[in-house]
C-alpha cells in the first residue's frame, strides 16, 4: 500500500483543525503561519513537492509534532516510489557484498 504523502497528512490535519475550531483557515493563514510562501504550500499540498527537513522542522512546531514524524512520512513515501522505479536488474552487486556487509576486525 503506497505511503501516504506529507500533503495529504497536512490536508488531514487541516480538515480536522476545521471540524474541531469551526474556522476554515486559508491557504494564506496556513504559509504565513508557517513562514513560507503560498505557492510552496499549494505545492505541498498538491503533492508537487516533498518536505525538507527545516518544512518538518516548521510542522513540528506548528503542530506540536516531532520533527522526525515529518521525515520519517517523507521518507516512508520516497522508498515506496524508488522501490517502484529503480530497476534493480540492472545494478551490478560487489562480490564482497553479495554475502551481506561484513566488518572488518
Amino acid at each position: 500500500m503506497q505511503p501516504a504523502h506529507p500533503g495529504a497528512v497536512i490536508k488531514e490535519i487541516f480538515k480536522c483543525l476545521r471540524e474541531e475550531t469551526g474556522h476554515n483557515y486559508t491557504p494564506a493563514e496556513i504559509a504565513n503561519s508557517l513562514g513560507i510562501t503560498q505557492k510552496t504550500l499549494t505545492d505541498i499540498l498538491n503533492e508537487h513537492v516533498g518536505i525538507s527537513p527545516e518544512m518538518c522542522v516548521r510542522l513540528s512546531e506548528a503542530f506540536g509534532t516531532s520533527a522526525e514524524f515529518w521525515m520519517d512520512v517523507q521518507a516512508n513515501y520516497d522508498l515506496w516510489q524508488a522501490e517502484r522505479t529503480v530497476e534493480r536488474k540492472s545494478i551490478k552487486r560487489f562480490p564482497l557484498l553479495q554475502g551481506g556487509a561484513r566488518q572488518s576486525g
